[in-house]
């Protein structure tokens, strides 16, 4: 426990944090008063010494095995706490002094190719959609929502349509475009945009699942004619678009894959075309996927720096339109992800086990206060090929009022 006390001395200097070893004794850092108390407990030896190699996978791998504990259930504190302090001195606490590897490690891991991206797509969504309708909203939207000012109730149902909505304000879709929905997941945003406007939608999908999901529900709605999904890698489509859309499936693109993307988009989009493009980003500049994270939840991700997204972009002669930077929405959407994963918890250890529910449940807070703490965001970043694609204002971005593309003329609204 030496080395372990001396880099928790380092690290803990808001909260209170007791640790009880495996022998039994207590040991505690910080300064009462600070911030969180929180009690964990080890009820490994080897533990300890896993902390000194990789903090990050002891962790998670320690509370999902059961050899780590907080008493009390008090799971949200306690990351609260750890997250506070690596804000403080990220240095220092995620062994980010090895750099060099690391960028090494990103570079090699994160060369996806089709049948690696398919893989890996595998790996997390082509399991019982069961597991994600416990948690997610009707709709099974599995990016950040938006919350608007009104929305007091934090209501995730309405916030979930409220941002496709968003989206397709920035789209500025009419009936008779093609859109693409690159990574359209089970479904939801593909059709709710059909709906909105009345324009054709294509998503394409690499997971099994979600694609006969999409197309179950699209048959369900009698809106076949309208809505196609496909089983297709963003590589190898063939076809031409009005407006693409891209939610929540840059971050597995893969790092060095982002010329290679953003070259297809501008492709893939006709010239007179609006793409938008919804993707978790770091607030802070380039880092890296944590270890815990890339072994058991999304293999090869990556959430980037606006300055590695824009620098992709630049070469491909696309104008940057627009850029919004959604801050506090994925903390919300996270939370209610949480409560609602905490109320079906019996269901999904008898769907797989104890184990598999408490990965998910500290993926989730992992993740919620990596928005809470640290430097997470969200960007919405709006692309066409010609300047005047959109309106020189925002104005048309407001839920009452929708522009007319090709007269930047105010319209009735629509959406």
């Amino acid at each position: 426990m030496l080395l372990l006390d001396n880099l928790l001395k380092r690290l803990i200097k808001i909260g209170l944090l007791t640790v009880v070893g495996p022998d039994g004794q207590p040991r505690t850092y910080g300064l009462k008063g600070s911030g969180p108390e929180v009690t964990i407990r080890f009820h490994s030896r080897a533990l300890p010494w896993k902390f000194i190699f990789s903090p990050e996978l002891a962790l998670g791998e320690g509370y999902m095995d059961g050899t780590l504990t907080v008493d009390d259930d008090r799971l949200h504190e306690f990351i609260d706490l750890i997250t506070r302090n690596v804000a403080l001195n990220p240095q220092s606490s995620l062994g980010r002094q090895n750099v060099r590897f690391k960028r090494l490690k990103r570079f090699l891991r994160q060369r996806n190719t089709r049948r690696t991206s398919k893989r890996l797509v595998a790996h997390h969504y082509d399991i019982k959609p069961e597991m994600y309708e416990a948690f997610l909203d009707a709709d099974l939207q599995y990016t950040c929502a938006f919350f608007t000012d009104d929305n007091t109730e934090k209501d995730l149902e309405r916030a979930q349509r409220d941002k496709t909505a968003l989206i397709t304000r920035k789209l500025l879709a009419r009936p008779e475009h093609r859109i693409l929905d690159i990574g359209c997941g089970w479904g939801g945003a593909a059709i709710m945009m059909h709906e909105l406007t009345g324009a054709r939608v294509t998503g394409i999908t690499l997971s099994k699942e979600q694609l006969d999901s999409a197309v179950a529900r699209a048959e369900r709605k009698g809106i076949g004619e309208g809505v196609e999904f496909r089983l297709q890698d963003y590589r190898d489509v063939p076809d031409v678009f009005d407006r693409i859309t891209v939610v929540g499936m840059l971050e597995h693109v893969g790092w060095p894959q982002y010329k290679v993307f953003f070259r297809q988009l501008h492709k893939l989009l006709h010239e007179d075309g609006i793409a938008v493009l919804h993707t978790i980003g770091r607030a802070a500049g380039p880092g890296f996927t944590d270890a815990w994270t890339e072994k058991y939840i999304f293999r090869n991700s990556y959430a980037p720096a606006l300055s590695e997204i824009v620098s992709a972009i630049e070469p491909t002669g696309f104008y940057i339109t627009d850029i919004e930077v959604l801050r506090t929405h994925y903390i919300d959407t996270l939370a209610e992800w949480s409560r609602r994963l905490a109320t079906r918890r019996e269901e999904i250890v008898a769907m797989h086990d104890e184990r598999f529910y408490r990965m998910f449940e500290f993926y989730l807070k992992i993740s919620e206060f990596a928005f809470r703490n640290l430097d997470h965001v969200v960007f919405q970043i709006q692309l066409a090929k010609r300047q005047d694609a959109v309106p020189i204002t925002r104005a048309y971005l407001a839920p009452d009022s929708q522009v007319d593309a090709s007269s930047s003329r105010d319209v009735p609204a629509t959406l």
